[in-house]
Order: structure tokens, then C-alpha cells, then sequence
């Protein structure tokens, strides 16, 4: 009879099995940026942005909360291959969903006090693929990073006494934060559109294209208004109507297209690509790549366009992230935002409301 096998110890098996867990966890605790300060979750963005606005409104968004439906499509002209290899750039028509919102949190607000606009969308690709982008109409960014975004609302948060952000918590932050100085001046001197239609809109961060010789740059787009630039008149804003910026687009749309092109801007040596907040020089090269056209408008509600999370980082094959560390916090607040708005169940928007007042919809 054969002599018995001698035993096996099983704890070096065990200890490599526990070794590939804890990995495992650290890897997934590092991804949603549990580990360092620079690898901040979106709930706790989404969290100091609720935290600053006071207010939850239930099924909406946390930010650029009031927005309308817009639908069309982009006509490539080819040039853009130059650059990417991506589908949308390829000569041809593609689908397009936007979203047009104002700048606020309160989705009845009137467009006076939240004046500042974005525009969110998402291009239907051959192959059942798309490219999502949010845009905003200024070409950089308050803040170039989510610390600093947290750090802002925290300062900016409203006294309930007065309303309005503490101006000493506001000094001291901007005093060791000249970029979001800067950001401010520029809003402060720079004339705002009269409405959607006539305003450019930025992507602000940098990507990285790629073409078909698989050479790699960093550019930079912006969508450029066919429609001559006319400025909001200053101490102006208040007299018009609560949906003015709304009630116009819809105007315009139902008279007609209204258009875009989309202008690719590649990197010139020395540009900053890892931080928002800095806007590249005027002597760029600009290759116009086609023309974006809205013919279709709805609400909110009968749009398609709500349920959308236009998360700048799903993109198309030939285009993929830079080094900018604002992408990845606006993609995982934008998810966090969307998660939330949607466990809450859908809520009639805004325009819809104002409209079934004015008795234009049922």
C-alpha cells in the first residue's frame, strides 16, 4: 500500500488569493477616487454643488438644470480627417441631439439670473457608435481642477442671512486662485449672447486626435454661430421675460435651420493641454469641419434629449482624452448627477410648464 502523500500547506495559497483581493479593492477604491486627494469621487463633487445651491429639485439635473430639446444634424465637409480618423469627420450627414440649458440649478428660473449658456449633444455614428460632448460658451474654465472645484463651491456657498457668498471666505480663495480671478474678468468684460442661436460654443478642455498616419495632436473645438453676433444689453436682463433665451430659440427654429461650424483648433507648441483655465493664443491653425444644423425643437419632456448624460469622455474611435485631470472629474459628475436625477423619476420641465400656461401645449 502506497505511503500517504505528505500534507500541503495551504496558507501560501491562501495569502496569494487574499494578496489578489486586496488589489482587486485598491484598484476599484483608486478608480473612484477614494485613495488621494487627487482622485476625487463625483459624489462628493455632486454633493458640494448641492450643498452650495441649498435646494434639490427631484428628477432634475444638479447644475444647468433649465434646457431644451434640439435635433438635426452635421454635415462633414471631409477637413476634419485630417486630423482624426473619427466616423464624424468622414464626409456625410450625421444625427445630432442637443440640449440647450442656461447656467443655473432652479429649473424655473428666470433666464436673467442664470445667463450663461451650454450646449449638450450627442452624435449618432455609423455602427451603432456616438460621440457625446458638453460645451459651454466660454473658451476655459473657472477651475482646473475638482479640488479646486469643491474648494469653490464651499466659498461661493450663500450666507443664509444675506443670501449671498461670505466676501471674505470668496477674497481669500481667490486670492490663492488667480485663474478663477482671471474667469470672472472675463465674464465681467466680455459681452454675453442675446441668445442660444448667436453665441460660440466651446469644448474647453483639450483632446487628443488621432488620423490615419496614426500621428497624435491635441485640439481644442468650438461651434461658431452662422448667425451674426448681437450682445445682451447690460441692466437690460431683468426687464425681459422670465424665458426670453427659451421663447427665442423656439422662434427661430420653427422659422428655420439655425447653424453652426464646427472649427477644430490643434495645439501650437508650448500650449498648455492639462490645464482648462488657460486659453490658447489667437495664431492657431482653424480647420472648419462642417456644419452643425438644429431644424427640430420639443421640450424637455418630449425631446429625448433629458435622459442623456453627455459625458465628454464617450468618445469615438480617432479622438481620446488629453492629460487634463477636469475631464475625468466632469465625466464622474455628470454620472453621479444622472444616476440621482433618474432614481428620482422624471418631473415636467420647466419650458413645458411655461408653455402649457401660455396654453401652446397640452
Amino acid at each position: 500500500m502506497p505511503s500517504p502523500s505528505p500534507s500541503r500547506n495551504p496558507l501560501p495559497a491562501l495569502a496569494v488569493i487574499a494578496l489578489v483581493v486586496v488589489v482587486l479593492a485598491l484598484l476599484f477604491a483608486w478608480t473612484g477616487g477614494w485613495l488621494t486627494p487627487a482622485r476625487i469621487s463625483g459624489s462628493v463633487m455632486v454633493d458640494a454643488l448641492q450643498s452650495n445651491t441649498g435646494k434639490i429639485f427631484p428628477g432634475f439635473r444638479r447644475a444647468h438644470t433649465k434646457g431644451i430639446c434640439v435635433g438635426g444634424h452635421f454635415d462633414s465637409n471631409g477637413a476634419g480627417s485630417a486630423l482624426s480618423t473619427a466616423a464624424l469627420f468622414t464626409t456625410g450627414s450625421f444625427p445630432v441631439i442637443g440640449r440647450f440649458n442656461t447656467g443655473g440649478s432652479v429649473p424655473t428660473g428666470a433666464d436673467a439670473g442664470q445667463i450663461f449658456h451650454g450646449l449638450g449633444m450627442r452624435f449618432q455614428l455609423p455602427g451603432g457608435r456616438e460621440w457625446r460632448m458638453a460645451l459651454d460658451q466660454t473658451p476655459v474654465f473657472v477651475v482646473s481642477n475638482a479640488s479646486d472645484f469643491i474648494a469653490l463651491e464651499t466659498a461661493s456657498t450663500p450666507d443664509p442671512a444675506t443670501m449671498k457668498p461670505d466676501p471674505a471666505k470668496m477674497k481669500a480663495f481667490l486670492s490663492t486662485h488667480p485663474e478663477t480671478q482671471r474667469f470672472f474678468d472675463y465674464l465681467g468684460k466680455t459681452p454675453m449672447p442675446s441668445s442660444f442661436a448667436n453665441g460660440t460654443y466651446y469644448s474647453i478642455n483639450a483632446f487628443r486626435f488621432t488620423d490615419a498616419h496614426g500621428v497624435t495632436r491635441f485640439v481644442r473645438w468650438q461651434f461658431e454661430p452662422e448667425q451674426p453676433f448681437t450682445a445682451l444689453a447690460k441692466g437690460n436682463a431683468d426687464t425681459l421675460p422670465p424665458n426670453f433665451l427659451f421663447d427665442d430659440l423656439l422662434q427661430r427654429i420653427h422659422e428655420g435651420p439655425v447653424k453652426w461650424h464646427m472649427i477644430l483648433v490643434p495645439a501650437n507648441p508650448g500650449d498648455r493641454t492639462d490645464n482648462a483655465t488657460i486659453a490658447w493664443g489667437p495664431d492657431h491653425q482653424r480647420i472648419d469641419a462642417g456644419t452643425l444644423v438644429f431644424d427640430k425643437i420639443a421640450t424637455e419632456e418630449d425631446g429625448h434629449c433629458r435622459d442623456f448624460n453627455y459625458d465628454p469622455l464617450i468618445l469615438p474611435e480617432g479622438v481620446a482624452p488629453s492629460d487634463d485631470p477636469l475631464l475625468s472629474a466632469r465625466s464622474a459628475a455628470y454620472s453621479v448627477s444622472f444616476q440621482r436625477r433618474a432614481a428620482e423619476g422624471p418631473r415636467p420641465d420647466a419650458i413645458t410648464l411655461e408653455l402649457q400656461h401660455k396654453g401652446e401645449v397640452k
